[in-house]
This record gives structure tokens, C-alpha cells and sequence, in this order.
């Protein structure tokens, strides 16, 4: 799942320049004090250059640069106590206290730039973090369907496509072109599984691309660096073994999915798994039964795509429902200050 960024307009203009006032002056984390204690949850994807020419995956998965999430880390050591998800689970049993201004570092899926870029800064700022990991991916060539059609859209001499739904969408330049390839992708949410894998399996065709054998498995960590990493202080959480929505399937087929992620994780690691992410994460990607099927797996906390932070008293009450903020590469050290504050909650745009 990924934001979208509005376009610019007169009113947003005003709002940049009124968010990077509030910045620059503290202004934006005026009554901080009533929310220490809160649970903040950042969610990452990818830690990479999106602008870089031989870029040829899903632009919008890509939460930061190395040296924005650099600053962003900098950003957290400054104003908030990192945990691990064993913290939040110990304190959710009652033997434990969370430190105010509690916040938890996530990432979804099990890109390798996760052990590539973000770990070693990770590692400098000697911070925890949680990895939601969509097991199916893992050490595979299997791509995710976003990142398959980002790199048929950028390698296709087609200058149009048909739609699934009738239309016709066209494009003169790659701006157009990155355009069209993600309102596809938004519109492959909106499908049941089945029906989506029909039109992901035949857009390369569609498109005249041929996919370089192995080119994906050069996007996923293997098991290999998933284990380096729990060796230093990384955990790893279950993100079902195929990322559909929940929602879309049947509720057969979402406990196999979610059981068969965290076992898999398990069985490689030797440890239980605590936590899971829920693909997409929208109020729509869940419901009481999908979290039970959650909680019944044995998970201790699972976690959407809402917009937080939540309370203490929020995430005690319902666990398998825990808020985190999406973060974009588009998104200043301004927008990320504004992200995380509580003000997030109420603020819209």
C-alpha cells in the first residue's frame, strides 16, 4: 500500500509553507506532553533511490532515500524511545512499562534494500526494528504484482493499454507513462484475488515485455541475510505468504495465508513470531474475523495501514488493530515530523 501525494494547488501551497513554519519553530509538537503516553508506528518499504535511471520497480513503495531515512532516524532518537515488538508484547502482558513517547520501527515485505540500506543505519543508531515478511517472495523470483507491472510499463514500446474495466489510458512521456502503470495497479486492489491474477498474468503480454529470468529474486532478501539481521536485534513478523487482501479472499484461504507466513518465518528462524501486518491495511483489508483468525495463529499484535499514533489505552483495547504511518519518499523531515505527531490524527490532505 502506498499514499497519494495531491497534486499541487494554491491551498496545498499554503499548507506546505504553514507545515514547514510549524517545523522550523516546534510549533508541531505543541501538546506533545498529552500523548506520552502513545505508541507511534512507522512503516516503511523500500529505503532506495527512486530517481536513479536503472529504476525500473514500483516508485511508490519506496519510503526513503538512504540519507532522508538517515535523518528521519536522527529525527526519532530525538524525540521518542525506539522498542522492539518483544517491549510492546512484554508490556501488553503486564510485565513491563512502555517509556513515553514510545515508538516502533516497521518495514513490510523483504525487500533486500531492507538489509542493504537500512540495516546498517539501523545498526548505527543501535535501533530495533520489525520486518513484515511475505514469505512466498522470499529468495524467489516471484514478483509482487506492482513491482511486475512497473517494469513492464517501463520497458514496453507501447504508448497505451486497455484497462480491465474498458477504458483506454495513453502516455507521450515516462511521467505519463509512471502515472498510467499506478492507476493499474490501484485498480488490481479493487478485484477479487482470482480475477486480479488473470490480468497480472497477462500484462507482459499486453505490453510486449519479456522479464529477464531471475530478475525479482534480485529485489527480495534471502533467508540468509533475513537471519543476519535477527542475529543483531531485527525481528520478523508474519505479512501472509502471498499479499492478497485479506478481504478478497475466503476466510479458508486467509488463514492458510496467514499460518503458512508465520510458520515458514518460524521453521527459518527458530523463534515464535509476535507480530503481523496486514497487506494493504485499510479499514476494507480487515475485519473481527480476519483479526480473530490472527490472534487464534497465536500472533500477540497486528498492524494496520490507519494513520496513528494511538494511545496506550487504544492499542491495549484492541491489538490487532494497531495504527501506523505510512512513509513516502516523497514526504519532507517536515511531513515526517507532522506524521508522527498526534495532530496526524485530525489532519487531512
Amino acid at each position: 500500500m502506498y499514499s497519494n501525494t495531491p497534486e499541487a494547488s494554491p491551498r496545498s501551497s499554503l499548507k506546505r509553507k504553514l507545515l514547514n513554519l510549524a517545523y522550523e519553530t516546534g510549533l508541531i509538537r505543541a501538546g506533545r506532553g498529552l500523548w506520552a503516553k502513545s505508541l507511534t508506528v512507522v512503516n516503511y518499504h523500500r529505503i532506495d533511490d527512486p530517481y536513479r535511471k536503472d529504476f525500473d520497480s514500483f516508485k511508490p513503495n519506496v519510503s526513503a532515500t538512504p540519507q532522508d531515512f538517515d535523518r528521519q532516524l536522527d529525527y526519532l532518537a530525538k524525540w521518542f524511545n525506539v522498542v522492539s515488538l518483544k517491549d510492546i508484547v512484554e508490556w501488553l502482558d503486564g510485565r513491563k512499562d512502555l517509556p513515553p513517547y514510545a515508538a516502533l520501527i516497521t518495514f513490510d515485505d523483504g525487500y533486500l534494500d531492507n538489509y542493504t540500506s537500512a540495516f546498517p543505519l539501523l545498526r548505527k543508531h543501535n535501533f530495533p526494528a520489525l520486518i513484515f515478511l511475505t514469505t512466498g517472495h522470499i529468495a524467489t523470483d516471484a514478483p509482487f504484482y506492482w513491482d511486475m507491472a512497473a517494469y513492464c510499463f517501463a520497458h514496453t514500446q507501447s504508448d497505451h493499454l486497455t484497462f480491465p474495466d474498458g477504458r483506454v489510458e495513453s502516455w507521450s512521456n515516462s511521467e505519463q507513462r509512471d502515472q498510467v502503470a499506478k492507476h493499474w495497479i490501484e485498480l488490481m486492489k479493487t478485484l477479487p484475488q482470482a480475477e486480479k491474477q488473470i490480468y497480472v498474468d497477462n500484462l507482459p503480454v499486453l505490453l510486449g515485455v519479456s522479464i529477464p529470468t531471475g530478475f525479482f529474486q534480485r529485489l527480495m532478501m534471502n533467508w540468509d541475510q533475513v537471519r543476519e539481521m535477527q542475529k543483531e536485534g531485527i525481528e520478523f513478523g508474519a505479512h501472509t505468504v502471498h499479499h492478497p487482501i485479506l478481504t478478497r479472499i475466503s476466510l479458508k484461504q486467509a488463514r492458510e495465508e496467514v499460518i503458512g507466513s508465520k510458520s515458514t518465518i518460524e521453521d527459518e528462524l527458530g523463534e515464535p513470531v509476535l507480530g503481523f501486518g496486514y497487506p494493504n491495511g485499510q479499514a476494507s483489508d480487515l475485519n473481527e474475523s480476519i483479526e480473530r483468525v490472527v490472534a487464534d495463529s497465536g500472533i500477540r499484535a497486528a498492524f494496520t495501514l490507519l494513520s496513528g499514533p494511538a494511545s496506550q489505552d487504544e492499542v491495549k483495547q484492541n491489538p490487532y488493530t494497531i495504527r501506523r504511518m505510512f512513509i513516502s519518499h516523497k514526504h519532507s523531515l517536515a511531513d515526517y515530523a507532522m506524521l508522527l505527531s498526534p495532530v496526524n490524527r485530525y489532519w487531512s490532505g
